[in-house]
């Protein structure tokens, strides 16, 4: 695999993001209808779920942003995301709880309605933050008959609701990218196979001898200890990729 270097802006055409982002406004609404200085005085879970809804959305997006230069941090950004679904969730069960109410039940039509509904396919022009943000809202009216519902218990049972789908798909894109790692490798270990195979096109091209062990083309290096140390030796440029030992001496 080579390294490549592109837009950043690949986690707007995601379901997982734009559901994070309706996520995001659906919990603002919630929380600025539903909480008040009668159950929440001081406005802490106001301030503790709107900020766990942005971290859902915010991670997913910086995390997917790094997926070029740095799995291992776009992972561990995606996870924080899913983290912080998983403490809104908690929120919401939370206050249904709080009103004697409970979570709907697998079987319960509006679950089942809420989780049949799919996103469209993001489609953006060269418009592409213009764009993003009709699609996200368009996205989000296809939900509001739930969230945006005027019962406390209908609306905090559908972010529930989206908050276990965006958890899940969130699991499987982890997954899905350990999985290609395992393929693949990091950006850093595809930096170095690029470096290694930009040397043995410049040794070809500068007529280096070949290995005397496996024939591959060999590339210059400098001794690092001993007796020769910081002298130059032609070493088999697929040292490090094979363990190939061959040398030959300049003179």
């Amino acid at each position: 695999m080579s390294v490549k270097i592109g837009s950043t802006a690949g986690y707007m055409y995601m379901d997982m993001w734009v559901l994070a982002c309706i996520i995001q406004l659906g919990t603002f609404s919630f929380c600025r209808r539903f909480l008040n200085k009668n159950n929440d005085p001081c406005g802490r879970m106001f301030d503790q779920m709107t900020q766990a809804a942005r971290s859902g959305q915010a991670n997913i997006a910086e995390g997917v942003s790094r997926h070029q230069t740095s799995i291992e941090t776009e992972m561990k950004l995606v996870d924080v995301a899913r983290a912080s679904i998983n403490e809104l969730s908690n929120d919401f069960s939370f206050i249904l709880m709080a009103n004697k109410q409970l979570a709907w039940r697998n079987d319960d039509s509006n679950n089942m309605n809420l989780r049949s509904i799919k996103p469209d396919r993001a489609q953006y022009s060269e418009d592409i933050l213009h764009d993003m943000m009709e699609h996200v809202l368009r996205q989000k009216e296809r939900f509001d008959p739930w969230i945006e519902s005027t019962d406390l218990c209908i609306a905090a049972n559908a972010m529930l609701v989206l908050c276990s789908r965006v958890n899940s798909m969130v699991t499987r894109y982890l997954e899905n990218r350990l999985a290609a790692f395992k393929h693949t490798g990091g950006f850093a270990e595809n930096m170095t196979k690029e470096r290694i195979e930009t040397q043995r096109q410049q040794s070809v091209d500068a007529g280096a001898p070949l290995c005397p062990v496996c024939n591959a083309p060999m590339v210059k290096r400098y001794a690092k200890r001993g007796s020769n140390q910081g002298n130059a030796f032609w070493s088999c440029s697929k040292y490090n990729e094979t363990g190939c030992r061959g040398s030959r001496s300049i003179k």
